[in-house]
């Protein structure tokens, strides 16, 4: 069950899908897919699920933390269902407080080190916009003074890559600024567009979005502005190439790898459900993709200085906030 945004995001849900993709090749597996319009959806989708007997599910994948609300009142209802869960962690409340005390046994929990990652990518749109640097249908102005973000539904998730990124910006320069914006939507690009435009005819120089399909409105902005974006998820001058003239890089997370493994677990008869699968730098669950046409363009030196930073994460000498208001 895929998040709302649906297939063809080029960023979330298609990675997500790569995974199923990757597990049907492998192991033979045979998949149904549905793609809900709206949080409201989730519950019942996730009981139609649960309750079917023909065929009888192994797995039910639920993609996005906005399910997890709705996996907290499914879940406990159909004890012999597995299910897995990307982006969150569902409690159940033990105690009579209203508070999440322990995990259900029937499902497995996958979440990523977003802000590893964002630190990366915000690092080098730091570093770029702090020089001047021309390629594909972007430039960046050396005395620029701020960068972008966008973020989709404003929630704790979103929020590390925001913390991420600002953080990794700062790391570059501590005059350096970042605007930020919520659209309240992973689909609607007409609003991620506006507000890149907003930050690009307020100077910034570089927009990173956490946004799913809402990012391609920042593409189209950067385009129209003649300034660069940061993509998310996927390797977004691929998944978006018309826009590949604009994408500087991508803050890869590996969803795919997420939902293969717990694939991979289920065939194998090992899927553990109480459990949560933590993915980061050290993992290979998220990291820095250049883009195809402009990453040959950013010299050796900034790149030698990515992968530094991406060491000093890994090692423990760098620990990333999670939280914008501590960066």
């Amino acid at each position: 069950m895929y998040a709302t945004g649906g297939l063809g995001d080029g960023s979330f849900n298609d990675q997500a899908q790569q995974g199923v993709q990757q597990a049907a090749e492998d192991f033979g597996v045979e998949s149904r897919k549905v793609q809900p319009q709206q949080p409201s959806d989730f519950e019942d989708l996730q009981r139609q699920f649960a309750q079917e007997t023909d065929p009888n599910y192994d797995l039910v994948t639920c993609i996005g933390f906005l399910q997890g609300d709705a996996l907290s009142k499914v879940a406990p209802e159909y004890p012999e269902q597995s299910f897995q869960i990307v982006d969150a962690v569902p409690m159940r409340d033990t105690d009579g407080d209203d508070e999440g005390d322990e995990q259900f046994d029937n499902v497995g929990s996958y979440v990523f080190a977003e802000e590893e990652g964002s630190f990366l990518v915000g690092r080098l749109a730091g570093l770029l916009s702090t020089r001047s640097f021309s390629a594909g249908g972007g430039s960046t102005a050396s005395d620029s003074t701020n960068l972008g973000f966008v973020g989709g539904v404003e929630s704790d998730l979103i929020a590390t890559f925001e913390a991420g990124f600002v953080s990794g910006v700062k790391s570059a320069s501590d005059d350096l600024d970042v605007q930020t914006a919520y659209t309240g939507s992973f689909n609607d690009p007409a609003a991620g567009k506006e507000a890149a435009l907003q930050m690009y005819n307020s100077g910034a120089d570089i927009v990173y979005h956490a946004s799913g399909n809402t990012g391609t409105g920042v593409f189209q902005a950067a385009q129209e502005e003649g300034r660069f974006a940061i993509g998310v998820d996927r390797d977004q001058s691929v998944t978006k190439s018309s826009y590949a003239d604009v994408i500087l890089a991508s803050m890869v997370k590996r969803v795919d790898t997420a939902v293969y493994s717990a694939i991979e677990a289920t065939v194998n008869g090992s899927f553990e459900g109480g459990a949560t699968t933590s993915l980061g730098l050290a993992d290979d669950g998220v990291g820095i993709t250049y883009g195809q046409q402009l990453g040959a363009e950013i010299s050796a030196e900034v790149k030698s200085e990515i992968d530094a930073a991406a060491q000093s994460i890994i090692d423990g000498s760098v620990d990333v906030p999670t939280d914008p208001t501590n960066v």
